[in-house]
């Protein structure tokens, strides 16, 4: 899941999405925004959705308050905490739960093969 997922080809959630779905990854794009990416249309809200293995946030600390019990509620293995969304009140919260916090960058993991 792609967290704070945008329309605009020029942010890096865009890229991030094209390149998890380039490289063979279901992609499910979130956002309070509508339309699609690379054909996949974004879920707005906070939608139901099984079996979330990683959620990857593109979303500022501030707005990601709204949505920690969205996010923990999802139950992913590992939540992704690109650059300039790294969040101590959240990563604490989701060791709690038993999710693991890891601070990188999607785009240089995918790169790299260390998705």
């Amino acid at each position: 899941m792609v967290l704070g997922a945008s329309t605009n080809p020029a942010r890096y959630s865009y890229a991030a999405i094209r390149r998890l779905k380039e490289q063979g990854f279901e992609v499910v794009p979130v956002s309070n925004k509508t339309g699609d990416v690379e054909g996949i249309s974004i879920l707005n809200g906070r939608p139901e959705i099984e079996g979330v293995h990683t959620i990857t946030l593109y979303m500022n600390p501030k707005r990601q308050e709204d949505y920690y019990d969205y996010i923990l509620s999802l139950r992913p293995k590992r939540i992704i905490f690109n650059p300039g969304t790294e969040n101590v009140e959240l990563m604490n919260k989701a060791k709690e739960a038993g999710i693991e916090p890891v601070i990188g960058c999607n785009l240089v993991m995918l790169a790299t093969g260390q998705y």
